[in-house]
């Protein structure tokens, strides 16, 4: 019988592509997530019955161990980039990913990977790379065997980064951005999934990986390819952090105010500390070298998504290239 591999999250940005490529090798997978019928749309990545989703509650021991009974590989893709109600930062990327790691050995399971991030830290200002750091801990406390892969700001079809700046720029001639010259390392979601895959297989060693793209690139400089790729020209202005501080506290307010009925996802004091600090693979750590992967550069690739928020779609391009065929 094929192997079988549990990924909790795997209806995420990130968890769906190691789902996919796991089924495409061959793998049963068991997609574990809070809300099976919203994840069936994964069903159609292998045969009838290769991917299934079950409900699993990942603060929750016994939804965690049925979801990774009898796995042969476990992989932990949650994440969630602000807090509501009882899934918090420490309940989710802290408890969470320790109950997963722990079960793990306790169950047996030959391999163990982990989804963390670059620049985690417990003593960060950040809730979110804090909690981070102590559920990364927490995981090799319990599973000193464990790949755990740290990607940079990852990049793909209904990623977050990259389409929001994509919408924004929809709006008026000027563009404010937030840590323009903060540095990072856009990694694209197919080459973070296949180190994911390769981990689960157990082709690589143990141990923490840092996974960059191919280009150092400010946030401005990100900015520039997402309006070179949408076909629009925006006057980019760099906001203060101090200045961005104040809208981020009123977003915060107003959720407060309503009771939770207004959700700030626009942009957080917690987001904003993520801003400061640049975010690249370290020199000695690491990467996709050590895993024989060659990245793929933002550039190449955000084009084939980011069509959609051009002012005329696809079909300008298509206009224009009919016409080159005309002059031939």
């Amino acid at each position: 019988m094929a192997k079988l591999v549990t990924i909790f999250g795997g209806s995420g940005f990130v968890g769906r592509q190691v789902a996919r490529l796991m089924a495409k090798r061959g793998w049963r997978v068991r997609i574990a997530v809070r809300r099976p019928n919203e994840a069936l749309f994964t069903r159609t990545y292998g045969a009838v019955g290769q991917v299934v989703p079950v409900l699993c509650n990942i603060r929750d021991e016994a939804s965690v161990r049925a979801a990774m009974s009898d796995s042969d590989a476990v992989v932990n893709c949650v994440n969630i980039l602000s807090p509501q109600g009882k899934s918090t930062f420490k309940s989710v990327l802290e408890d969470g990913a320790g109950i997963v790691a722990r079960l793990s050995r306790e169950m047996g399971v030959a391999r163990m990977v982990h989804i963390s991030g670059i620049g985690v830290d417990t003593d960060s200002s950040s809730k979110y790379i804090a909690a981070k750091a102590r559920g990364e801990a927490a995981v090799l406390e319990a599973r000193p065997d464990a790949v755990v892969l740290r990607p940079s700001v990852i990049f793909g079809t209904g990623d977050v980064f990259y389409n929001r700046f994509a919408s924004l720029a929809r709006f008026g001639p000027v563009m404010p951005i937030i840590g323009g010259r903060t540095r990072l390392q856009p990694v694209h979601v197919d080459d973070v999934a296949l180190a994911a895959v390769m981990a689960a297989e157990g082709n690589t060693e143990a141990g923490i990986y840092e996974l960059g793209g191919p280009d150092v690139l400010t946030i401005r400089e990100i900015v520039g390819q997402v309006l070179k790729a949408t076909n629009r020209r925006r006057l980019v202005l760099n906001m203060p952090f101090w200045l961005a501080g104040i809208g981020a506290g009123l977003l915060n307010m107003a959720q407060t105010l309503t009771g939770g009925l207004f959700t700030n996802t626009i942009m957080n004091r917690d987001q904003l500390a993520l801003l400061k600090k640049d975010n690249v693979a370290g020199d000695d750590a690491m990467g996709f070298a050590e895993l024989g992967i060659q990245p793929s550069a933002a550039e190449a690739v955000i084009e084939d998504y980011l069509w959609r928020f051009r002012p005329s779609g696809q079909y300008d391009d298509i206009k224009r290239s009919a016409k080159n065929l005309r002059t031939l």
